[in-house]
């Protein structure tokens, strides 16, 4: 069934955005035996740096994206981004491309509003209040609708990028306008939603595979203008909200179809679960399953995709992940303090590898084990705080 990569029995995977994230999946595909190709807007990714082999394109061009893919004739096409071509990657599945999970998740879930409307009105699925709008005349009448706070998001973005709190009628304004600096694919529209008082926010990373639905021991997190600084597994959870989540996390994904790991996000309420958002890959929270998983989600993904069993997922520790975020843009740069954090125990570094900093953009992880998850929490904020990027 697998040759060796590079050879004409190979099975061959596409990676359509090469981030940390897809540097893993990469990884555990080579693993597998499988040949693998890396695509992102930028030279030097961080996934083309394991990949077998690269290419650097605008992916939100759909003629070059077709172009690429009908080149290359990858078995598998795995979208690890939002900013794609996603109505080329339905023609191509329609032309017998697979595509992961499938292009209709993939082109739902990179759009707010598609994946809103489906789970509240067609799944109706508990979600916050919503309303859209395409000019700052109509955002101003959403936000005296939904009632500040509100959360003001673009339709298309990724690491929360563009994402505010408006608290007032005169932040309206400078929401829509940071709304437009941080959205993708040049589109106007934006998401308005009701600012839901939860006790906690939680990814529940959801894997359709052969073996059919599982779940990832609930991951809790903490964001900052939304973008996760850090994570933990497990997250404290009572057995009803377990249940709901489980519930409100496989009508979506059964929705959404294929095969691979999705990473359900979800406001747990005093008295409710809320659906927040879902997206058809491993999430950023999730890099913490690296040291309290068996399988990290990563490994997950892969075996789900290339359509391996998943007998069983078994959390062996609590664990914590926290970032390392750049302050500052630059083109030259090191990471200073592995060391340091290294000689904490039970703790692992990632350096991304990314060829340039930005801020706000994530460089690093740090990831810590403990006997439970506030020491772990604990831990990995020491070890991040250690990590030093110093600008040249």
């Amino acid at each position: 069934m697998y040759g060796s990569p590079l050879s004409g029995q190979a099975r061959r995977m596409m990676l359509l955005g090469s981030g940390e994230l897809g540097k893993e999946v990469v990884i555990e595909a080579q693993r597998l035996g499988v040949e693998t190709i890396a695509v992102d807007r930028y030279a030097n990714a961080p996934a083309m740096q394991a990949a077998h082999r690269s290419y650097v394109i605008n992916m939100l061009d759909g003629e070059q994206l077709r172009d690429l893919i009908l080149k290359e004739r990858p078995d598998l096409i795995v979208p690890e981004i939002e900013a794609i071509a996603t109505d080329v990657l339905v023609e191509l599945e329609k032309e017998g491309f697979r595509v992961v999970p499938t292009a209709t998740a993939a082109r739902l879930t990179m759009d707010r509003e598609g994946i809103r409307r489906l789970a509240a009105e067609t799944l109706k699925l508990p979600t916050a209040q919503f309303e859209f709008a395409d000019s700052l005349e109509e955002l101003k009448a959403a936000v005296a609708k939904i009632g500040t706070p509100c959360v003001i998001k673009p339709i298309m973005s990724s690491s929360g990028k563009g994402q505010s709190v408006c608290r007032s009628l005169d932040e309206v304004e400078s929401s829509w306008n940071y709304a437009m600096e941080g959205g993708r694919a040049k589109k106007t529209r934006v998401i308005v939603e009701q600012f839901i008082h939860f006790e906690s926010e939680i990814t529940l990373l959801t894997v359709r595979s052969v073996s059919g639905t599982a779940y990832c021991a609930p991951i809790g997190h903490v964001q900052k203008d939304g973008d996760y600084i850090e994570s933990w597994q497990p997250h404290p959870m009572s057995e009803e909200q377990i249940a709901e989540a489980q519930h409100i996390a496989k009508t979506i994904t059964d929705a959404l179809g294929g095969a691979g790991i999705y990473g359900v996000e979800l406001f747990l309420a005093k008295d409710q679960v809320y659906f927040s958002e879902v997206s058809p890959r491993p999430h950023d929270t999730g890099m913490v399953t690296m040291v309290t998983q068996d399988l990290s989600e990563f490994a997950l993904h892969v075996r789900a995709i290339l359509g391996f069993p998943i007998p069983t997922i078994r959390l062996l520790t609590p664990g914590a992940s926290h970032t390392l975020k750049a302050a500052e843009e630059h083109q030259t740069f090191r990471i200073e303090g592995i060391e340091e954090a290294l000689k904490l125990p039970n703790t692992q570094v990632r350096v991304f590898g990314k060829p340039e900093t930005k801020v706000g953009r994530r460089m690093a992880v740090a990831l810590s084990s403990a006997e439970d998850t506030e020491e772990a929490r604990r831990v990995a904020a020491e070890a991040a705080g250690k990590l030093k990027l110093i600008y040249n």
